[in-house]
């Protein structure tokens, strides 16, 4: 049996105990049609995340081959060099939306595929390998970036849809049972309460025609 709560048994705490038991019945109900959005949610962007992540490591496997192939047409050395004169990337701006109220990130930025004279170096010296690897490199650089939005936003989900299944929980077998059971409580004592009283009445009546007779 459920705890009950340390209240008054009267007439005016049990109206105040049903009314909290409509609320919470309420809350708890759409609390749980939060967490079963919220539960989709996650799992249609945990697709998302796991084709972001096969194709961001089949687009590594391909960057590192032509990386490879890059430096035995030029040289190990070479590609050092090339890699120094590389024009920095555009910066990334993060701002934030929502998914059912939670704060998520929003990773804006520029395409990161470049043409060959915005990478900076000079292409006469190079050769189109050194091109391809770069062109690779940056579509992994676009990946990873999408990936790290997506994933992030998934362990944010992941914590609110624990923080609701906890609230759930806590009204379902614990608030709102402790309050039914402390309406009962009272029902019954009002009940006691009356049956007490009309003896008492009834024996008092009794006391008084014996008198009068």
């Amino acid at each position: 049996m459920a705890e009950i709560l340390n209240v008054k048994p009267t007439r005016m705490e049990l109206l105040k105990l049903k009314k909290r038991i409509k609320l919470a019945s309420k809350g708890h109900k759409l609390l749980k049609e939060k967490q079963d959005a919220l539960i989709m949610e996650f799992f249609t962007i945990y697709d998302e995340a796991l084709s972001l992540r096969r194709e961001l490591n089949q687009k590594m496997v391909e960057a590192f081959d032509t990386l490879r192939m890059a430096e035995i047409d030029v040289g190990v050395s070479r590609i050092k060099e090339i890699a120094l004169g590389v024009s920095p990337n555009k910066e990334v701006e993060i701002r934030r939306r929502n998914i059912m109220g939670v704060p998520v990130p929003l990773i804006e930025a520029e395409s990161f595929k470049r043409s060959i004279e915005d990478r900076g170096y000079s292409f006469v010296s190079t050769s189109p390998s050194v091109d391809t690897a770069a062109q690779k490199f940056e579509e992994v650089l676009e990946l990873a970036i999408r990936l790290a939005e997506v994933e992030e936003t998934l362990k944010r989900l992941a914590r609110e849809i624990e923080k609701t299944k906890r609230r759930v929980n806590a009204l379902e077998y614990i608030i709102i049972p402790r309050m039914e059971a402390t309406v009962k409580f009272i029902e019954q004592r009002l009940d006691e309460m009356e049956r007490e009283n009309f003896f008492r009445l009834k024996r008092i009546k009794a006391i008084l025609e014996a008198k009068s007779a």
